[in-house]
């Protein structure tokens, strides 16, 4: 009988060894973003949305950049998703592109993700970290050129002016120049923890509210300037209130 609990517990504590070595090898989290404008899915080319500033706009063409991802310990410090697999280009009429799956995370838990709105202008035009994503870029249409830089936004479409009814298109390109003109953004979002383990993925969504670009920390009138490109003075306003735009549903 002793000889059988002995046995028993050690195949007890090799079991339990053996869950905890598991459980410590790394994990994946899959992100689920959605385009909305005031939590109304965003429906390209069909929707009439409206702004604060009463004009009603119809979104054409809506792709944006998300980079330099990593997840934050409640002590902290953090887990920095390789730089190499950290760009995504995000387009509404890809559905795929919307699904990002992060694979080999260190084992733990997780209270915030926090990642880049944009390209850090540091990281380009040639930087190891971007250079396979170069060309996809390009083909999107998210490419200035390899020396002026990124598009981080692209935001097409038309809209009504406040008392009109005559219809006329919009054009916002952000992004940074060189380094006279930064609008990368730095987003924290909270997680209420996760835990990433080998067993389980774990799955978060995360909601960009496209209303915000015109409605956040700085109101945004279209029918003010319809067109914004290299803008020294709109960009950095779109920029702002893209940053708070980003939340976990």
């Amino acid at each position: 009988m002793k000889k059988l609990i002995t046995l028993l517990c050690v195949s007890l504590l090799i079991l339990s060894c053996n869950n905890e070595e598991e459980n410590q090898e790394p994990g994946t989290l899959n992100l689920t973003l959605s385009n909305t404008v005031t939590n109304q899915a965003v429906d390209l080319g069909n929707t009439v949305y409206a702004n604060q500033s009463g004009e009603q706009f119809i979104i054409d063409e809506l792709k944006y950049i998300i980079s330099n991802i990593s997840l934050v310990r409640e002590d902290g410090t953090e887990f920095i998703y390789p730089i190499e697999d950290s760009y995504f280009l995000i387009s509404e009429e890809d559905a795929s592109s919307r699904s990002i799956t992060l694979n080999t995370i260190d084992a733990g838990e997780y209270i915030a993700i926090k990642f880049g709105f944009g390209v850090d202008p540091m990281k380009y035009p040639i930087e190891s970290g971007t250079l396979n994503f170069i060309p996809r870029a390009e083909e999107a249409g998210m490419l200035w050129s390899w020396s002026a830089g990124y598009k981080f936004l692209k935001f097409e479409g038309s809209y009504t002016a406040a008392g009109s009814t005559v219809s006329e298109p919009f054009l916002y390109h952000v992004g940074s120049h060189g380094a006279t003109l930064d609008n990368y953004k730095e987003i924290t979002l909270p997680l209420d923890t996760i835990t990433i383990s080998s067993t389980t993925p774990s799955n978060r969504s995360i909601q960009f509210d496209v209303g915000a670009i015109f409605d956040s920390v700085h109101t945004i009138s279209i029918d003010f300037k319809n067109e914004i490109m290299v803008d020294p003075v709109n960009a950095p306003l779109i920029a702002d209130n893209i940053s708070t735009a980003f939340s976990i549903q």
